[in-house]
Order: structure tokens, then sequence, then C-alpha cells
């Protein structure tokens, strides 16, 4: 796997793990604040990392079958 897929994925894993830990269990008010502005902008972007990495399959499947015609 490429590296920005797994630490795309690593970084959401934490952030979500992070978010559902100031849900389930009962923190301190300063800990639920950290995991809100740390984790939850932490999982959007690495969500929006991981949407970008794959990528349309319709470039890829023009990329293979058109060749490069120069400029």
């Amino acid at each position: 796997m490429d590296k920005l897929k797994v630490s795309s994925y690593l970084i959401f894993i934490i952030s979500l793990a992070g978010i559902i830990y100031g849900l389930l269990f009962n923190p301190p008010s300063w800990v639920v604040y950290a995991i809100s502005i740390i984790c939850i902008p932490a999982g959007i972007l690495s969500f929006g990392l991981i949407v970008m990495a794959r990528g349309p399959q319709d470039d890829e499947e023009e990329k293979t079958r058109e060749p490069f015609i120069g400029y």
C-alpha cells in the first residue's frame, strides 16, 4: 500500500478511537476539548486524504486506453 494511504488510515483510526473515548467514558472537560480540537479535524483531513488517494477509476482506464500523443 501507499505510504499516504497507510498514514491516512492510521490517523483516521486514532482520531475515531479518541472521539469514541470522549463519548463513551467520562473524561475531564479539558480532555474532551483537546479531543474535539485535535481528533475531529484530523479525522476529517485523513478521510479526505483516503478519498483523494483512491481517485476515480475512469481516469485510470482512460490513461491505459489512450496513448500519449505529445504536445
